[in-house]
């Protein structure tokens, strides 16, 4: 398959997560994408381990976080801080369609790589800068991390159980969103290249970012003044809508209306959807206090394959709580190919692992076809490749 961004050409100056995610994901659907590491150290996260990937001689070939978002890549070594360095990169982005940058606001400006000294070079260049708090505004010099951002955007407040201490994501959260709103914001302003010619420079900051997906709870504040509470694995306007437990491990039971409520108490033996008090999800809400404690000593005297085969049967929404090991066994996540085995013979076994993109398109998942690279992988081959200037 011809893949939609096959021709466009992607200098990546961005290490860590959210950057790099965006390089990824252009690579997966197509594009060539050109990362620019320091000399040697490359990336920041190469080094952040164990676990690392193996090699076929036992050395270590960079550490699974890199992996985990930079397959597709061509990795060209190039030092800022030199002249030869500034050079290779003003060469690279004279040809490129797109930059992906992460420096603090200002630090390219230094080495006259920022939009604007480069898109004196190329006016069709499209530059995304991704910063934690945006090139404007008081927090604008500051560094970014998707922790500090989880709690300053507010998530943190929603998370956790009530009587417990905010709880972050376990993945980090505001940096994986905003790699896709920039790949959005890449796709889009590629588009308004064509009525303009000329390029764009796009600011994204993971703030804005996680402000943005606050979504559905953003809107329950600024609606009725109110603070949505934490309420750990309960939904704030639905009942039942958690986890709950059973005699061997837990479930999530979902009852979306009052119809699969009546099939939940069904499959319990329970007469809860006759009582006026919990018939409708009103009546379950403001009750909960009293209806949950009931609903859990229930599934507690069931296992959790009962109750996943029997409440599924009547199609009340119910499913597993999987750790890893079982996701990737799941019959469904193995059927769409989520995992990817890329082909490296530096690695042990000859392949390095991967997750590939959610994307599918006319029946082909968008997924990039090689392994990360190792740095400067591919410094002579983009230095000599004519649609790079070479």
């Amino acid at each position: 398959m011809h893949k939609p961004l096959a021709g466009i050409k992607v200098l990546e100056l961005a290490r860590i997560l959210a950057g790099p995610w965006i390089g990824q994901l252009l690579a997966d659907l197509g594009a060539d994408v050109v990362k620019v590491e320091r000399p040697v150290v490359g990336d920041d996260t190469r080094t952040w381990g164990p676990p690392f990937v193996e090699g076929a001689d036992g050395e270590t070939l960079s550490a699974s976080y890199f992996h985990s978002t930079n397959r597709g890549k061509r990795s060209v070594a190039a030092d800022f801080e030199t002249h030869e360095g500034q050079a290779v990169v003003r060469k690279l982005a004279a040809h490129a369609d797109v930059v992906i940058e992460n420096f603090k606001v200002g630090g390219l400006k230094k080495y006259g790589l920022d939009h604007e000294a480069l898109s004196a070079l190329n006016p069709r260049l499209i530059t995304c800068s991704v910063t934690g708090f945006g090139q404007d505004g008081p927090y604008a010099p500051r560094a970014g991390y998707d922790f500090m951002v989880q709690g300053l955007g507010g998530i943190m407040s929603l998370t956790g159980e009530p009587e417990g201490e905010p709880v972050k994501t376990a993945v980090a959260f505001a940096d994986v969103f905003t790699g896709v709103y920039g790949t959005v914001a890449i796709l889009a302003a590629l588009q308004g290249r064509h009525a303009t010619g000329k390029g764009c420079h796009i600011d994204m900051a993971l703030l804005d970012t996680q402000v943005s997906v606050l979504g559905n709870q953003a809107l329950v504040y600024l609606v009725s003044g109110m603070l949505p509470p934490r309420m750990g694995n309960e939904h704030t306007s639905i009942v039942p809508y958690q986890v709950f437990p059973t005699s061997d491990g837990h479930i999530i039971v979902a009852c979306g209306n009052d119809g699969q409520f009546q099939k939940f108490c069904g499959v319990l033996g329970t007469t809860w959807h006759l009582d006026p008090d919990y018939s409708t999800n009103p009546g379950r809400v403001t009750r909960r206090d009293v209806l949950i404690p009931l609903i859990a000593a229930e599934t507690g005297r069931h296992t959790k394959a009962d109750l996943l085969a029997r409440l599924g049967a009547v199609n009340v929404p119910v499913g597993p709580i999987n750790d890893l090991a079982e996701v990737f066994s799941d019959p469904q996540v193995v059927h769409r190919g989520m995992r990817l085995d890329l082909p490296d013979p530096r690695a042990k076994g000859g392949t390095i692992p991967s997750v590939r993109s959610p994307i599918v398109i006319d029946g082909v998942p968008m997924a990039a076809e090689t392994a990360s690279p190792q740095v400067g992988d591919h410094t002579q081959s983009v230095l000599a490749d004519p649609a790079w200037g070479g």
